[in-house]
């Protein structure tokens, strides 16, 4: 069993900063990429960061040069910093993570968060 639990959301203004954290728990061997997804209402989930286990990162254009992800590889855990926050950025953000079980497994599963509400207000 394998568990994302993330924390951070809540209400900001416009032009503040939020820190989202996700941990991976559970019957863990390795984790390769790791990232956050949102969704916002009426819309689908949309990719805004990932990051892989070197740390190489990729980020959605509407949050490039305004959102940080990082990990934590040996806590298992991703972070999301979040500056400049814009009312678009309000949604509920998704924890992401390929995860391999088992030294015997050679799959990596996609795992999911069960989502933090991030609200925006102008």
């Amino acid at each position: 069993q394998v568990q994302l639990v993330e924390s951070g959301g809540g209400l900001v203004q416009a032009g503040g900063s939020l820190r989202l954290s996700c941990a991976a728990s559970g019957s863990i061997f390795s984790i390769n990429a790791m990232g956050w997804y949102r969704q916002a209402p009426g819309k689908q989930r949309e990719l805004v960061a990932r990051i892989g286990s070197g740390g190489s990162a990729i980020y959605a254009d509407s949050v490039t040069g305004r959102f940080t992800i990082s990990r934590d590889n040996a806590k298992n855990t991703v972070f999301l910093q979040m500056n400049n926050v814009k009312p678009e950025d309000t949604g509920v953000y998704y924890c992401n993570a390929g995860i391999r079980t088992s030294m015997i497994m050679y799959t990596y599963l996609e795992h999911w968060g069960q989502g933090t509400l991030v609200t925006v207000s102008s």
